[in-house]
């Protein structure tokens, strides 16, 4: 059966993004092709419905949607060769490649997706794809006169008792620890995540939006914190207190100071081909239209996401608030290479302690 979850703070949303797809012009799916496809995506329903309906308006295929919150890799791999799985989506590319080391996924030669998405954000021997990015960046009191950071600087003693931030272990941070790693090194690395940790004004903890909840109360002055939150909080009811904290804050994207070309640390959605996929021609279709224009005008429009697709229009909050996105040029490959050293970073430094 096609999921049909929608949460309540996007239904209204996730209809009128679901009726611009079917309206748009053509995907890159066949107009009258058939079948379907079982999806196992760790991605709430909700935020992935109207791409999946404008999938199947378009191309005939129906697509079986199974959520799997928690142990997707173990899944796939107890069900073997019987696996009805055809795509595996998920969210931090750490996530992904687990996939691909397990065993679990399959390459695939597309034209459509190699031109769609940059070499840096998917796998060089086509086993797993990014299909949309959110940025790590820097949520900093509006009164503040910044205009630029670097990720570096959030452990200078200036920002001493003033920066909020979740727990290290997450895996939003433990990424930015394991991008740090390889771009200064692990030494650099733990000296930064020992600043930052003298830097913070209350334990690392929380989700993102509370670092512009703690902002606004005046517990700190900056934090770093995921991009699509900006848009959740800006669009969020006036009055709401999760619109006071998206009004409280302004947003930077950082770069790293050693790396010569700049660029902002992503993390990414993904899906990767499930190895025994008994529908896989179908699967590459969904990939292929998941990158498409039109569907990835509803990733922005969905989540207030960035697309992956170069010249796809951003959402008006997210181009007002944030504005284009230049993306570290170093492989997500590379970064995650580092993830298990990062996380025993964070621990080593007593992080979230």
């Amino acid at each position: 059966m096609n999921a049909v979850l929608c949460a309540p703070a996007h239904a209204a949303r996730a209809l009128s993004c679901a009726a611009l797809a079917v309206s748009g012009l053509a995907f890159a799916v066949p107009a009258h092709a058939a079948g379907e496809l079982t999806l196992y995506t760790t991605r709430e329903p909700a935020l992935i419905q109207p791409l999946i309906s404008a999938f199947s308006a378009q191309s005939k295929i129906q697509v079986n949607t199974v959520f799997v919150k928690d142990g997707l890799l173990e899944r796939v791999k107890a069900e073997g060769t019987r696996s009805p799985a055809d795509l595996l989506m998920t969210v931090d590319v750490g996530n992904l490649l687990d996939l691909v080391e397990g065993g679990v996924t399959q390459p695939v030669k597309s034209s459509a997706l190699e031109s769609a998405i940059p070499a840096n954000l998917r796998g060089a021997d086509g086993q797993w794809f990014s299909l949309s990015m959110r940025a790590r960046v820097l949520y900093a009191d509006k009164s503040l006169p910044l205009t630029s950071f670097r990720y570096e600087d959030l452990a200078a003693p200036q920002w001493k008792g003033k920066v909020c931030i979740r727990a290290g272990q997450h895996p939003y941070n433990t990424a930015l620890v394991a991008a740090l790693i390889a771009h200064d090194g692990e030494a650099k690395a733990e000296q930064w995540l020992r600043g930052v940790k003298a830097n913070l004004a209350r334990k690392a903890t929380g989700g993102d939006r509370d670092v512009a909840r703690d902002i606004l109360g005046g517990i700190c002055d900056i934090g770093v914190a995921n991009s699509y939150y900006v848009g959740q909080m800006k669009a969020a009811k006036e009055g709401s207190d999760a619109r006071k904290w998206g009004d409280a804050i302004k947003v930077l994207k950082p770069t790293f100071a050693s790396a010569r070309s700049g660029g902002t640390h992503v993390n990414i959605s993904g899906a990767a081909v499930a190895r025994n996929a008994p529908n896989q021609a179908n699967a590459v279709k969904l990939l292929e239209f998941l990158v498409s224009e039109p569907a990835q005008a509803l990733y922005a429009q969905a989540n207030y996401e960035y697309p992956v697709r170069k010249g796809v229009a951003l959402d008006p909050i997210v181009a007002s608030a944030i504005g284009e996105l230049k993306v570290d040029p170093l492989p997500l490959t590379e970064i995650a290479r580092y993830r298990k050293q990062a996380s025993a970073l964070v621990d080593k430094v007593g992080f979230d302690q």
